[in-house]
Formats: structure tokens, C-alpha cells, sequence
């Protein structure tokens, strides 16, 4: 009896053993990391993720995260740049109108300045009408201020082969095809110019309106 009852004691001993054993190793393993990195990619169905996830679970990659502080509200969880480039439009149908967007090189707020240019009843914009004709996604795509501009400049070693990686067109960063719209209107002159932005150096370059340049949409993450 007292064998049987050893026996008895040693089994549960061992199960409860091997229990233990099998939480400390769960507890080993690395816990999912959920947060969002440059270089991650926008899906299709608005989940934010890293490109080998979202092949894993055969979603469509419409964007690559270039952003991720969240200095203020409008940063949402991050921004992220759209696969692919707009041809070359106009920011304004006409000169002499100010499309009220904003003047201030240091303010994220293509968003807002993009539908500015949408909905001004003065003056039309191929550039913002073109956005919202090819943006299909999830979340609401606009073109970047000046300052987004620069937050796009600072990542791209990161971000242009990871678009390239997605099958979307890199952006240019030589020669003339590197000047981009941003949505900024130049101060003291808003009527009549607004800024460019070369993705290749960095530069600003103000521009009358009615010229054909291309541009690039980024989106503000929301999870």
C-alpha cells in the first residue's frame, strides 16, 4: 500500500512538473510585438503589419510606414506612403485664387490642406481630384505638407526598397523627377505658388500653380 500510494504521489508530482514546465516555457516566448516600425506596410484592409506578415495571411500591401512618432494628434499612430505616384498635375486650373491651405512649412497638415484644394468653389485642383480618384483603400489618402515632405525625405533609404519590395514605383530621387507637389501654398504668395519638394536633395522650391508636377499621397494611420 504504501508503494502504491508513493507511486501514487511521484505521478502527480511528475504531472504537475510538466505542467510547470509548460507554462515556463509559454512564458518564454516572445510576446507578439504590435507596434508599428518604418518599413511596415499599410494592407489593404486597413491592418498595419510587416511586409512578411501580410504575405502570410495573402493581403495586398497598398502603403510603407515612414512615420511613427506621435507628436501631436494629427500624427495619428503614423504615416505611411502610398505605393503609387501620381503623374504629373496641376496644383491649381487657375493663378489668383488662395485655396486656404496652410502657408506654415512646419505644420503636418496635408490632410487638411487636401481637401482645402478639394473643396475650394474658386479655383479646381487636378492634383487633389486626382488623389481622391485613385485612393480605394481603407483610410483617407492626401498629398504631404512641406513638412511631411521632410519626415518622407529623412526615411527613404528604409522605405524605397521596401516599396520596390511591395511591387509599387520607388520614388525618383534624381534628376527633374524628383520634384514633388507638397500641399503647402507659399506665404505672401498663395494666390499664385506653391511649394515643391525634391525627394532627391531635401530642397523646397516655390511654383506657380498651374504647372504639371507629379506627386505622392500619404495616409495618417489609425488603428
Amino acid at each position: 500500500m504504501r508503494l502504491t500510494k508513493y507511486k501514487h504521489l511521484g505521478i502527480m508530482a511528475a504531472a504537475f512538473m510538466a505542467v510547470a514546465h509548460g507554462m515556463t516555457s509559454c512564458d518564454d516566448h516572445e510576446a507578439i510585438d504590435k507596434n508599428i516600425y518604418v518599413g511596415h506596410v499599410l494592407c489593404s484592409d486597413g491592418h498595419v503589419t510587416s511586409y512578411e506578415e501580410c504575405q502570410k495571411q495573402g493581403k495586398e500591401p497598398v502603403a510603407v510606414v515612414f512615420y511613427t512618432s506621435r507628436e501631436t494628434a494629427e500624427d495619428g499612430d503614423g504615416l505611411a506612403i502610398g505605393l503609387r505616384e501620381i503623374s504629373a498635375v496641376a496644383f491649381s486650373d487657375t493663378l489668383g485664387v488662395n485655396q486656404g491651405t496652410s502657408t506654415d512649412t512646419d505644420s503636418k497638415c496635408g490632410n487638411a490642406n487636401t481637401f482645402a484644394l478639394y473643396s475650394n468653389n474658386k479655383a479646381e485642383s487636378p492634383l487633389a481630384e486626382e488623389v481622391f480618384s485613385v485612393w480605394r483603400y481603407v483610410q483617407s489618402a492626401y498629398i504631404p505638407s512641406v513638412a511631411e515632405m521632410r519626415l518622407l525625405y529623412a526615411t527613404l533609404d528604409i522605405v524605397n526598397p521596401m516599396i520596390v519590395r511591395c511591387g509599387g514605383q520607388p520614388v525618383h530621387r534624381q534628376d527633374a523627377g524628383c520634384w514633388y507637389w507638397t500641399s503647402s501654398e507659399v506665404s505672401g504668395q498663395a494666390s499664385a505658388k506653391a511649394w515643391l519638394y525634391s525627394l532627391g536633395t531635401g530642397a523646397m522650391q516655390e511654383t506657380p500653380k498651374t504647372e504639371s508636377h507629379p506627386a505622392r499621397c500619404i495616409i495618417t494611420l489609425h488603428r
